[in-house]
């Protein structure tokens, strides 16, 4: 029994492939590779599903304003950084944009549409040139629809999640719970 038991591992791990993260832009610059960045990065998951949920929060023409100027100015700062253009600080204001989209959900800060497109489109710029300072130039174009795509996707979950919890009774409060543990999981990227 043990001796099958043992073929048996041997054999799942053998045909296992291994789970990359990010696939290595330079080789892979695709699709797939821009499709697969923001899905497996606990900073870009938790932004882009803030952005949703405060979107839901706000309502109204948020729902789709605010998530639409994220990968819109998100595109803007891939472009950028394509182009060679740098902006400061880049990774902080990343780590910054977790921090600060969790706070606004956990607040259930409500600012009309256009100033909500406007704080979250800060951000999403230094999101993108982030995307584009990892590429290089190669596969630019297919590796920018990959990322916007799952970003949208992203941001369309936060929604549906945000949509759904206040249909709830207390999911308000749930989902400013949501909010401050994006915020607190922001902080610990930060230290951590």
């Amino acid at each position: 029994m043990n001796k099958r038991i043992l073929i048996a591992a041997a054999a799942l791990m053998a045909s296992a492939a291994p789970a990359f993260a990010h696939l290595n832009p330079q080789e892979h610059g695709s699709f797939a590779a821009g499709f697969s960045h923001p899905l497996f990065g606990l900073d870009h998951i938790l932004v882009m599903v803030a952005v949703g949920l405060w979107a839901a929060q706000i309502g109204g023409r948020a729902l789709w304003a605010v998530p639409t100027a994220f990968v819109a100015m998100m595109a803007v700062g891939f472009a950028l950084a394509t182009a060679g253009i740098d902006l400061p600080f880049v990774e902080p204001a990343i780590l910054a944009s977790v921090v600060a989209l969790g706070l606004l959900v956990a607040m259930a800060v409500r600012l009309d549409a256009a100033a909500s497109a406007a704080v979250v489109g800060l951000f999403a710029l230094f999101h993108g040139h982030a995307h584009g300072g990892e590429l290089g130039s190669a596969g630019a174009l297919p590796f920018a629809v990959g990322f916007m795509i799952a970003t949208a996707a992203l941001h369309t979950a936060g929604i549906g999640l945000g949509v759904t919890l206040g249909r709830l009774s207390g999911g308000g409060t749930l989902a400013r719970v949501l909010g401050g543990i994006t915020a607190l999981a922001g902080t610990a990227l930060i230290f951590g």
